[in-house]
């Protein structure tokens, strides 16, 4: 298998870990279950853009659409947990 250094992977790769690593902060500081929400949900993509960088997402494609809806699921379950309150 073959590394796929993608730039748009790449750069959404990082950003996904930013913001993975912002939430955890914010969630450690304040116990913000929201931001706990988002920080697990980007680390999720991330985790899917990395398969995507080393090559492997043609064997693990229906891996991947499952681990993006999970993360695209815990966001909007978040956001309407947040809504009702």
């Amino acid at each position: 298998m073959m590394c796929i250094w993608s730039s748009v992977d790449l750069v959404n790769t990082l950003l996904c870990i930013v913001i993975l690593i912002l939430g955890l902060s914010v969630y450690k500081k304040k116990k913000n279950n929201l931001a706990k929400s988002v920080a697990i949900a980007f680390g999720l993509f991330a985790f899917s853009h990395i398969i995507s960088l080393l090559g492997w997402a043609g064997g693990l494609l229906g891996l991947q659409i499952i681990i993006r809806v999970l993360a695209y699921l815990i966001l909007i379950f978040a956001l309407l947990k947040i809504k009702e309150a």
